[in-house]
């Protein structure tokens, strides 16, 4: 439970139509079962203690008696387990029949949930027994919502929409409904989802035909992505009467519109899955379109939970902004380039500017911008010789980076301009006074400003606009020299974060002739440098930037979990540690996330003006829509967290 984890079971127990005692026993197991893996919530399926098709035995006094006491058998059995159970029961309340789910947590019922929507179509025919839970609610004088009374079970509230929240985490708050509730226009996981809920539990017992597993899939992801809440489905499956309809027990979890744990069809089973409350808590606040609920929930009840560390079994991924598998991550780079290069055109289009320049190193940012440029410049049938490429050798230029620019700019058919700035640098020291045998900042940064400079006055003088190389990476960094590399006139790689800058370039490497490919590949093979500091003896890159401020797939990592969630320094530290197991020690994962924080702080003056460029993904730094922080806030609070990290 421990910063937001709560770990969820959906289990699909083998029942025995109208056997109480044996699915009693089969749920305690489970619950044990569960609870010794670590989960917090157990969810069975829809009337899973005598089972759904009962049919006409509903109408039995035995039956729902049975029910009665094999509720209180698990209560009891269960009690010592720091466990919540969900299980699906009917329920006699004056003079009708519910479909209902009971809550339950150390023994003492916290509600009973009847279902509201009650099938009465094609092989469903719920309404010859269950009447909609919706009747056990009522406005007062006053117009609020309130229960008739407490039922007798356990003096538990009883009625649908109640929402149940734990005192010591506030935001492991979750509702239930049953089956067909989430099937429905009118759900009610949206009132609950509104009212603070971020887990809503379904109790099913969804018959299985054709296409219908896919469907199933669909619309809960669907749902839980629009109410930005987990949810969990558990579905009832072999043992329940095959007379009119098979079941398949599809169980899953959900997470914001990502499947996180589903069953295998027609194997009875557990599924397990770490849900992250404050994850979803975070989108909602970040979310401003989701509204609360104009009224109170109908009721809400409230129980204590010891908050303590899940041995977490969720996979966290260490690259958040590339995506698994090949097709996917293939898809997701041709939609980046396509937004990347769609965002120049416009704007080339807008200033009838047939002119582009960019400063082309023969690394992989300025590398990315020219393939953007020349997506851009064929979407708009511009001929490529628009294209400006400058190489502008100095003190640090490398062969290798230099000779793959050169043949990078032939490939794609730009023009190529070679201007050595060695001569400029070196009276731009003499001017200022500095000694250029110390390799300082200011030896740097003039070296970068006078490659903007030359960028700037070629594109004034050809009527073009100077594009931007820098990615998201160094600008949460702040691994730019302010207004040299970090100034253009549009910016094509600003939110796109190093790791991915990779993936990209890689991407594009696999859909051009292979000469321009091995140009690419050996681009992506060399060390990440700005080059500013003069080469080994044996002429190879000095300066390596991941030596000076640490590897980049650990900062896309903070820097994903910091802006788009807003986690604290521990749990973001903790999670790295899972998603970096055997890659990187405690000790370097700390020493990383501490130069991310003090960066990421004292460098927002930088981020403040930053030239246009266009928004690809979640997260991006754009100080006119995405990230507004004073450049003098204060690192204090967070650094302090990390201090106190043992």
């Amino acid at each position: 439970m421990k910063d937001g984890f709560i770990r969820i079971a959906c289990v699909t127990p083998e029942v025995r139509v109208a056997d109480c005692i044996h699915n009693g026993n089969e749920i305690i197991k489970a619950m044990k079962e569960a609870s010794e893996n670590g989960a917090k919530i157990v969810v069975f399926p829809e009337l899973c203690i005598t089972g759904y098709t009962c049919g006409d035995l509903f109408e039995q006094e035995t039956l729902l008696q049975g029910a009665l006491d094999a509720l209180a058998l698990i209560m009891k059995q269960t009690s010592y387990l720091s466990t919540i159970g969900i299980v699906g029961l009917p329920i006699s309340f004056k003079g009708k029949l519910y479909n209902c789910a009971a809550v339950f947590y150390e023994g003492e019922l916290l509600g009973l949930v009847p279902k509201i929507n009650i099938p009465n179509h094609s092989e469903f025919y719920e309404q010859r027994y269950f009447t909609s839970g919706v009747v056990s609610c009522a406005r007062d004088e006053e117009n609020n919502w309130h229960y008739s009374s407490k039922i007798p079970y356990g003096g538990c509230v009883f009625g649908a929409l109640q929402t149940f929240t734990c005192d010591d985490m506030p935001e492991f708050s979750f509702g239930v409904e049953i089956c067909e509730d989430v099937w429905v226009a009118d759900t009610p996981s949206v009132k609950m989802a509104q009212s603070g809920a971020t887990i809503i539990i379904n109790l099913s017992c969804s018959d299985e035909i054709i296409g219908k597993a896919e469907y199933r899939r669909t619309i809960l992801k669907a749902k839980s992505g629009s109410l930005l809440c987990a949810y969990a489905y558990a579905d009832s499956g072999m043992g329940e009467s095959t007379q009119d309809m098979v079941f398949a027990g599809h169980n899953l979890i959900l997470e914001n519109g990502t499947c996180l744990a589903e069953s295998e069809l027609f194997k009875n089973e557990i599924i397990y899955a770490d849900v992250d409350v404050k994850r979803l808590d975070a989108e909602r606040r970040r979310s401003t379109t989701f509204a609360p609920f104009k009224e109170e929930i109908y009721h809400n009840t409230s129980f204590s939970m010891e908050i303590e560390e899940t041995k977490l079994q969720r996979k966290i991924e260490p690259m958040p902004f590339v995506p698994s598998g090949d097709y996917e991550l293939a898809k997701r780079c041709e939609t980046i380039l396509t937004l990347q290069a769609t965002g120049l055109a416009t704007r080339l289009k807008h200033i009838g500017c047939k002119t582009a320049v960019v400063g082309l190193s023969g690394g992989l940012d300025s590398t990315l911008a020219l393939i953007v440029m020349v997506h851009a410049f064929d979407m708009l049938n511009l001929d490529r010789s628009g294209i400006i490429t400058v190489t502008m050798p100095c003190f640090g230029t490398t062969d290798r980076t230099y000779q793959n620019a050169c043949k990078l700019a032939e490939s794609y058919g730009a023009k190529l301009i070679e201007v050595p700035i060695q001569k400029s640098v070196r009276q731009h020291f003499e001017d200022i006074g500095h000694d250029e045998s110390n390799h300082d900042v200011t030896y740097e940064n003039s070296q970068a400003r006078e490659r903007t400079q030359v960028l700037m006055d070629l594109a004034n003088k050809m009527n073009g606009i100077v594009i931007g190389t820098g990615d998201l990476s160094e600008l949460a960094l702040g691994w730019a020299t302010y207004n040299g590399d970090h100034m253009s006139m549009y910016a094509v790689n600003a939110s796109i974060p190093k790791t991915l800058v990779r993936y990209l370039v890689r991407y594009e490497s696999s859909h051009v002739d292979k000469n321009l490919s091995m140009i690419l590949l050996d681009i992506l093979d060399t060390p990440v440098s700005p080059e500013l500091l003069p080469p080994e003896k044996d002429g190879t890159i000095a300066q390596k930037t991941e030596d000076l401020v640490g590897p980049y797939e650990l900062h896309d990592f903070f820097l994903y979990y910091v802006l788009r969630f807003g986690f604290s320094p521990k749990k973001i530290y903790r999670m790295a540690m899972i998603a970096f197991k055997g890659e990187y020690d405690k000790e370097t994962i700390l020493k990383w996330l501490r130069t991310f924080y003090r960066r990421f702080f004292y460098q927002q003056f930088k981020r403040y003006c930053l030239p246009d460029s266009p928004k690809v993904g979640s997260v991006t730094l754009s100080p006119r829509g995405d990230w507004r922080m004073p450049s003098d806030a204060c690192s204090t609070l967070w650094l302090a967290e990390l201090d106190s990290i043992s």
